[in-house]
């Protein structure tokens, strides 16, 4: 008999439950027994969707994330935070004055430095990255999970807690002074031999020990570590299932089959060919877990062809055999029943989480019972994978022509970057380290009534342009004000970056429902991106020309590069994604050309998203990167000498891949550096960067304002490394889930300090 468990489920909830509760509390509209409530709730609600399930997951559930989660369960907490966990500041608030710098009841000047933030893997989930020093204490603290434990054992006798295993616990982590955080796992491995020990004392048997490093490559240092701590951990009076997840574990599966573990979880979905010799290697009593749903997409799993893999090995394995999705069902929305506008076919081609589990237990109940007692089911199943299939919606022979037709000639500015600046300096007349905003501006409770209202019929396209004009205008009056240098329209017509180009792209589906957490309570609804792409119209043209009538300072236009719609969408998984991105790239091309010849030309291509792309494994980087930097190179490169192509990213390390961002020739680039101190631009003492760079002063993550006095020491720290005559002044990231009131003094200090920054060069020069 097949087992089935699952490795995690999402924690917003269906209507973004928890998202809504956190902001509350940080704003002090609700107190902590309330949010507490909330999440109690969630939990009750994820067991019982998932009581079909031989084995619940349990400590899947955070309140912002659950590296931080591990964090504060290993009593691994930053000095400046824990400085502050006394018996009148309890330890949620705490928790989340490491997570966003503050919690409820803070004001801005009792703010601390929030914990630097990234992403999780190749994942556009964000984690909160553990500190380590050689003074690092861990204390364990197991009081949150074994909350959720007693709660999970109220729903089902078989429970299954899942943590971090302690190798990639200190792999995602960052020394703060030199340090080498290897020389902690000794006294790591203490704390969750403790750890797993109080779970024994709970009466569990099986914990989910999430180890997903091993799909990256290892030098031996890393590999030593792993087989140290289960060498140790192996006399825990558990059991551990060792959960690999989001690749193939090519060189480590034999270091994996070595480990004194008892059971192994594989991605069955991108290391399927893996299967066989996993279990050839492995003991002939381990549990073998097959991740066979794809827990990072959202589309429909073809059963019959999944059962004629599975079930030999079924047979093989008998009782050893484990199912489950491939990783946690964290990175999927949660159901797809609540949607009531998507297009049938489309809709019949998915699975969110609560399909997924079905789709689960439907194979459970083919191998354990016979497909004969699930033949309607697979049936309805084979009929929606083979009209997905053969859908002429899909294929568009037009795109598939212009993909065809792709030149190395598209990629390629007329001149270099030096007699690009040039004619650029003398066209714009900026002054040294100018100003600008990444694009965004605060997006009021007005403004999303007023696309509701669009959206649900309640004002006509005449009346919505009126009210998105009006507070466009807002967004120019006060950056007027503010005398920011290069301005933007706000983007208040904007719901999300992604999402609102799709919407005007043919290709793509739209979901009411389908939110994903990418960190925090920020919640997004990635696009499902189905068939070919192509750009019907002009998409931003007439806001961005509005608002350059507004003003007679250069007005940047505001688009989203193919790499990062590519990678924030749920993408098909029909043909490689590296085709669907050209596809993009050529309909981002138009836009570009469209706004030039607009009159705009200061354009800004956002690849956010673009390390995120990355395979886990760097022997596979370059092939990525070649046809994602020639995606934007596509999409940028159609313009004129005189016009000024801007690009950001942010909230990743890059410095690895700094000569392909090099290669991307945006004229200029904007990226977050302002939680990480600048220490992102260290590469810049060894790489010759040729182009303009605006390093973020102002964290847009956290509600503090930071002052002209941070801002100016963050900048002269950049100056070091960059030429001031590069350097532009910036927040890290748009500013649209900020206020109005955290917004304005933000800038109005930016400005000031580029002003002092100014003065300062002038006085060296004089």
């Amino acid at each position: 008999m097949a087992t089935t468990h699952n490795l995690g489920f999402p924690r917003i909830g269906a209507q973004r439950e928890l998202k809504f509760a956190q902001e509350r509390y940080w704003r002090g509209e609700i107190d902590q027994a309330e949010l507490l409530k909330t999440g109690h709730q969630l939990r009750s609600l994820n067991w019982q969707r998932q009581s079909t399930l031989d084995y619940l997951p349990v400590g899947d559930f955070s309140f912002y994330d659950q590296v931080l989660d591990m964090s504060f369960t290993l009593g691994n907490i930053p000095s400046r935070a824990s400085n502050l966990h006394t018996d009148s500041a309890a330890e949620l608030d705490t928790y989340f004055r490491v997570a966003r710098g503050r919690s409820a009841h803070d004001s801005a000047c009792s703010g601390i430095h929030a914990g630097e933030m990234t992403k999780w893997f190749d994942t556009n989930y964000h984690y909160i990255v553990p500190e380590f020093t050689h003074e690092t204490v861990f204390t364990l603290k197991p009081e949150n999970v074994l909350t959720q434990i007693a709660e999970a054992k109220t729903h089902h006798k078989n429970i299954k807690p899942v943590i971090i295993g302690p190798v990639t616990y200190l792999w995602l982590g960052k020394e703060k002074d030199g340090s080498n955080k290897l020389d902690l796992l000794d006294q790591l491995l203490t704390t969750y031999q403790a750890l797993l020990a109080t779970f024994a004392d709970q009466g569990v048997e099986w914990v989910q020990i999430d180890e997903p490093i091993l799909v990256t490559e290892l030098d031996k240092h890393w590999k030593n570590a792993l087989r140290k701590s289960y060498d140790l951990l192996q006399e825990s009076p558990v059991k551990l299932l060792l959960a690999t997840y989001f690749g193939e574990l090519k060189e480590n599966l034999s270091l994996v089959s070595q480990l004194p573990v008892d059971g192994v979880h594989l991605d069955a979905i991108n290391a399927r060919h893996e299967v066989e010799p996993l279990i050839d290697s492995l003991p002939n009593h381990s549990v073998v877990s097959l991740g066979i749903i794809n827990g990072r997409n959202i589309w429909k799993t073809d059963l019959s062809t999944t059962l004629d893999w599975l079930e030999p090995i079924a047979a093989t394995l008998a009782e050893r055999l484990w199912i489950a999705p491939s990783c946690s069902l964290l990175h999927v929305p949660v159901d797809l029943e609540a949607e009531q506008q998507l297009d049938p076919d489309i809709k019949s081609w998915l699975a969110f989480a609560y399909q997924k589990l079905d789709e689960l237990d439907l194979l459970a109940r083919a191998l354990n019972l016979g497909r004969a007692k699930v033949a309607d089911e697979l049936e309805s199943n084979r009929q929606a994978i083979v009209n997905r299939q053969t859908s002429s919606r899909v294929h568009n022979p037009q795109v598939q022509h212009a993909i065809a037709s792709i030149y190395p000639h598209l990629g390629q500015r007329k001149s270099d970057f030096e007699h690009r600046a040039a004619l650029q300096r003398a066209k714009f007349n900026l002054p040294l380290y100018p100003t600008t905003t990444i694009g965004s501006f605060p997006q009021t409770t007005e403004i999303r009534a007023t696309r509701q209202q669009f959206k649900k019929g309640g004002l006509n396209e005449a009346e919505y342009t009126q009210q998105m004009q009006a507070e466009i205008k807002r967004a120019v009056d006060e950056q007027e004000a503010l005398d920011l240098d290069v301005l933007v329209h706000g983007e208040a017509e904007r719901n999300d970056m992604v999402e609102y180009f799709g919407e005007q792209l043919q290709g793509y589906a739209f979901s009411q429902y389908g939110w994903v957490q990418s960190y925090g309570s920020r919640c997004v609804k990635p696009p499902i991106l189905f068939g070919d792409i192509s750009r019907p119209k002009a998409m931003t043209v007439h806001w961005t020309q509005y608002a350059q009538s507004l003003t007679n300072k250069p007005m940047k236009g505001m688009l989203t590069g193919p790499v990062t719609i590519l990678n924030w969408s749920f993408v098909r998984d029909d043909q490689p994604r590296s085709r669907t991105c050209y596809q993009l790239a050529l309909a981002i091309r138009e836009e570009v050309q469209d706004l030039e010849k607009a009159g705009v030309n200061i354009i800004q291509i956002d690849e956010a998203a673009l390390r995120e792309g990355l395979p886990l494994r760097k022997s596979q980087w370059q092939s990525y990167l070649d046809w994602a930097v020639e995606s934007f190179r596509i999409s940028a490169n159609g313009v004129n000498d005189e016009t000024q192509i801007h690009t950001h990213m942010c909230y990743s390390e890059f410095n690895d891949i700094i000569e392909s961002i090099a290669n991307m020739d945006a004229d200029v680039i904007t990226i977050e550096t302002s939680r990480s101190d600048m220490e992102l631009l260290d590469v810049f003492e060894h790489f010759n960067y040729p182009n303009d760079i605006g390093p973020g002063v102002y964290d847009i993550h956290t509600p503090n304002i930071p002052s002209q006095a941070q801002m100016v020491a963050l900048m002269e720290k950049a100056a070091c490394r960059i030429p001031a005559e590069r350097l532009w002044v910036n927040p890290d990231c748009g500013l649209k889930t900020r206020q109005w009131k955290e917004v304005i003094p933000a800038l109005e200090n930016m400005v000031a300090a580029a002003k002092a920054l100014r003065q300062k060069a002038l006085k060296a020069v004089s």
